[in-house]
């Protein structure tokens, strides 16, 4: 029998003011063209985390309630400052409309498929008008979970999706719809207190296309998925730097930005979705200027001394 979520009563009983790098949250949102969906989960602790106890539940359209239908219990055990990549479970390469299948660019990032079955469980089926929750507890027992983190705004409907205006008013541009949503290296714990008047999805997100468009074909714009930066892990084996690495702007609309704050490197690379180096410099100062090709999409930043990685960083282009 599938349990109904109350909103109001769900807010009562877990309200809750997470502590900064505490839990998990989500890191990163994708809502592709047809089913490339997926999620990213993120642990800030020092400590590996059972994804047993946790749950993704869907709010649909404005709904303001869920039952275990809406809900998917997650799977794995996830590591210390690693990530967790959950995507829609559609693999059949003949599958046609509600079963087409996932891209395969995209299929390679998964750390384990969901609800293969939409009658069964419908919580990986969003679109770019659905909220979505991180939970602690079990789908069996909604009722009584714990609120985690939440993307969206439950019980609002905002048409296609959430857009650039806020309050909601149906103007502007669209930016949960086939983009990727990267939480903001800044974000430090999950939203615990949802009951808010709107929601501004580039507060805490960055926005990316989900695809794009290089020498005149398409790819899935996924090359962000399986890693987070986030300043709950500053320094890590990868990054011994002593000084943080900034960009800025970032994201950057001209092709155009700078990286400060280096230290302890002699060489910059910046490659593309598809791997491919975009940008190399040998480094002889505290401060340089990075020009590419004005295209759309993620690129991932590279420093590098003579005892390897120093510190890596990911740079916007919309």
């Amino acid at each position: 029998m599938k349990k109904t979520l109350l909103l109001i009563g769900f807010f009562a009983s877990t309200l809750t003011y997470a502590q900064d790098c505490s839990d998990l949250f989500i890191s990163e949102y994708v809502e592709g063209w047809s089913n490339n969906k997926a999620i990213e989960i993120y642990n800030p602790t020092d400590d590996p985390i059972d994804l047993s106890q946790y749950m993704i539940i869907r709010y649909s359209n404005g709904a303001t309630s869920a039952t275990s239908g809406n809900a998917v219990q997650l799977e794995g055990i996830l590591g210390a400052k690693d990530v967790h990549v959950g995507v829609l479970e559609k693999l059949d390469s003949l599958g046609v409309d509600q079963e087409a299948p996932i891209w395969d660019s995209l299929q390679v990032r998964a750390d384990q498929f969901y609800c293969p079955d939409y009658n069964t469980s419908n919580a990986f089926y969003w679109n770019g008008n659905d909220a979505l929750a991180l939970a602690k507890g079990s789908v069996d027992n909604i009722s009584d979970s714990e609120l985690v983190d939440v993307f969206g705004k439950i019980g609002e409907d905002p048409g296609d999706a959430w857009s650039t205006d806020f309050p909601y008013t149906g103007a502007g541009n669209a930016v949960t719809k086939d983009h990727s949503m990267i939480r903001k290296s800044t974000i430090l714990k999950g939203e615990t207190s949802p009951v808010i008047s709107f929601f501004d999805p580039l507060l805490e997100y960055d926005s990316i296309p989900a695809v794009v468009d290089i020498g005149g074909l398409t790819y899935g714009n996924w090359f962000s998925l399986g890693e987070h930066v986030c300043d709950c892990n500053i320094v890590s084996i990868n990054e011994v730097t002593s000084n943080e690495v900034i960009i800025y702007p970032n994201p950057t609309t001209n092709g155009s930005f700078v990286v400060k704050g280096i230290d302890n490197a002699d060489k910059i690379e910046v490659f593309n979705v598809l791997g491919k180096l975009k940008y190399s410099a040998t480094i002889n100062r505290d401060i340089i200027t990075v020009e590419l090709e004005d295209m759309k999409g993620i690129y991932v930043v590279r420093l590098s001394g003579p005892n390897g990685i120093v510190a890596t960083r990911r740079a916007i282009l919309k």
